[in-house]
């Protein structure tokens, strides 16, 4: 009776295991699409096929308790061509990697507030150990919206993590991650650095 329902929990946590990089490799497939179909996009069909990505873990995706920061004043971040971006810290997420408890910090874009689409859009960007050597350099994105958050907590899921446009090509705004999103270990989940060619100014010409 025991070896059976050992069995049966086994098939169940495998079969749940399926179905969660199931549903990860479906994401991909439509972030590859919205290249496609964004007439600013940095990657065409060929660009695409240089995108690649860590293999989904279940380990990556992180139940966080979160914190309001309504204090907040906004803020300037600056992005990797030179110009500013005004933002405002939303709130801390607090969660347990391995043995070591961190934060990071999820911000509001003051611009897109105004418009309905985006009003309940969060922000973060981080870097992490993995930067420059399996991942980009300038570090990685989530998005996340204010209704993740209302119970006090938040799912964070590094497994849906990207890259931002600068890391294929010359000629966008992206933000830099602030300091007290720089986390002190590997975050081995979402996307890699592109495996494409990088574009120069003059290759949009």
């Amino acid at each position: 009776m025991r070896y059976c329902f050992l069995l049966i929990l086994c098939c169940a946590i495998l079969e749940s295991c399926a179905s969660y990089t199931k549903s990860i490799r479906k994401h991909r497939d439509h972030y590859k699409d919205e290249f496609l179909m964004d007439e600013r996009s940095p990657l065409d069909t060929v660009g695409v096929e240089g995108l690649a990505f860590f293999q989904p873990v279940k380990e990556a995706r992180i139940e966080a308790t979160f914190v309001l920061t309504p204090e907040a004043e906004p803020f300037e971040l600056p992005t990797y061509s030179g110009i500013t971006k005004t933002y405002r810290k939303f709130g801390v997420a607090t969660f347990l990697w391995k043995s070591d408890t961190t934060t990071l910090a999820l911000y509001e874009s003051i611009r897109l507030m105004g418009n309905p689409m985006y009003k309940d859009y969060l922000f973060l960007p981080f870097k992490d150990e993995t930067n420059s050597i399996s991942t980009y350099g300038g570090g990685r994105y989530l998005n996340m919206s204010k209704a993740d958050t209302e119970d006090g907590s938040i799912l964070i899921d590094f497994n849906l993590c990207y890259n931002p446009w600068c890391a294929y090509s010359d000629g966008f705004n992206c933000p830099i991650p602030p300091l007290e999103n720089h986390l002190p270990f590997a975050v081995e989940a979402g996307e890699k650095s592109y495996q494409g060619t990088y574009k120069k100014a003059e290759d949009h010409e």
